[in-house]
């Protein structure tokens, strides 16, 4: 039976622009990407970390680093469920609220509390405005923390937007890498219609992510450093991939093993409880 479709004059638009986009990034981020994988590999390699924060949607680009097929140890997601359960539209844990919260001062330090960064250990935070307090409290924060930190964000949009705190991530951070998303983020206009729809920002920040993740895994082999890759039975074989997976997740727990409970020793006492 033939299926009847309805024909639309924007079909195609946002794989156009979204192509766009990435040729943007390959033509003016490249630097910016290499210098990223660079301080990543030199925290993998002296057993640190390379830590992500993104709050709202920038929760994705997070998750894109690891843990998946394709990734390995070493990138370490920070994300706060308080402003990333996006499935619970309004009520309890609804939108309104991940939303306030990310605007609070002050959150970011209770969450910089729980962590004993290593001297090598860099940060990267995902924000497409970089004005939110949460993302630029956290890359402050860091700093102070003698972190390096790494905002990906737009630099379009940031420029026109407000700051909660006054200051932008993109003003703080020490590397920042342009997503080129527009100002508003959405890529396409319809006619006769009041706003613009399809945002660009995922494609382009997972895009960076993985760039960033393929090229440190590069300069790790040339260093002799060789990471369990999570990988597909469909490529390596069930028992192979069972191995990966278990090495992977494994370095992950001795790393992080340091991150969480170096933070004992980095205070005198917590609650009461003495060296």
């Amino acid at each position: 039976m033939d299926v009847m479709t309805e024909s639309t004059g924007v079909a195609g638009q946002w794989t156009a622009k979204a192509i766009e986009l990435l040729q943007q990034i390959a033509e003016t981020q490249t630097p910016a990407i290499a210098t990223a994988a660079q301080w990543s590999a030199e925290a993998i390699e002296e057993g640190g970390f390379v830590h992500m924060f993104g709050s709202g949607h920038s929760r994705i680009a997070v998750e894109e680093m690891f843990p998946r097929y394709g990734s390995f140890p070493g990138f370490n997601p920070m994300v706060e469920l308080s402003t990333t359960f996006h499935t619970q539209i309004v009520g309890s844990n609804g939108q309104r609220q991940a939303m306030f919260i990310e605007r609070v001062s002050g959150l970011a330090d209770q969450i910089l509390a729980n962590f004993a960064f290593g001297p090598k250990d860099v940060l990267i935070v995902f924000s497409v405005s970089g004005t939110s307090a949460m993302p630029v409290e956290l890359a402050l924060g860091a700093k102070a923390r003698g972190l390096r930190v790494i905002g990906v964000t737009s630099r379009k949009h940031s420029a026109s937007s407000e700051s909660a705190t006054g200051v932008r991530l993109m003003d703080v951070a020490d590397l920042v890498i342009d997503i080129c998303t527009d100002v508003g983020d959405a890529l396409i206009s319809i006619p006769d219609f009041e706003t613009p729809v399809g945002p660009g920002s995922t494609v382009t920040t997972v895009a960076i992510v993985n760039e960033i993740k393929v090229q440190t895994a590069e300069l790790l082999v040339q260093r002799g450093i060789r990471p369990p890759v999570l990988t597909s039975p469909a490529i390596v074989g069930k028992e192979r991939s069972m191995e990966l997976f278990d090495n992977a997740y494994d370095e992950h727990s001795v790393r992080i093993a340091r991150v969480l409970g170096g933070i004992v020793e980095a205070r005198p006492a917590i609650n009461g409880l003495k060296k």
